[in-house]
């Protein structure tokens, strides 16, 4: 069940300088832990030690927000288009 999955430019020191990799997972939480697989290291930059997502990640299925999904159990399917993307802080 590959799902596409967008890495932003940060975290692709982990993923040999790789901008899309493939990855499996009936869920997202199940995807992160393929990506682990594949890419070790980079759960620990997605997820805090209690398994949540961290609150300066966001993850998107099909340009969806999964907080207003089922986040970490949100369902995946083949072809499916995951983007990872570090929340920006602002100032003001």
């Amino acid at each position: 069940m590959p799902v596409h999955v967008r890495i932003p430019t940060p975290l692709r020191s982990i993923t040999k300088g790789n901008a899309e990799v493939q990855a499996k997972g009936h869920t997202v939480e199940g995807l992160v832990e393929d990506l682990e697989r594949q890419f070790p290291g980079l759960k620990e930059r997605l997820m805090d030690e209690s398994g949540e997502l961290r609150r300066f990640i966001n993850i998107y299925v099909n340009e969806e927000d999964i907080r207003f999904l089922e986040a970490k159990k949100t369902a995946l399917k083949d072809g499916d288009q995951v983007s990872i993307v570090p929340a920006i802080a602002g100032g003001g």
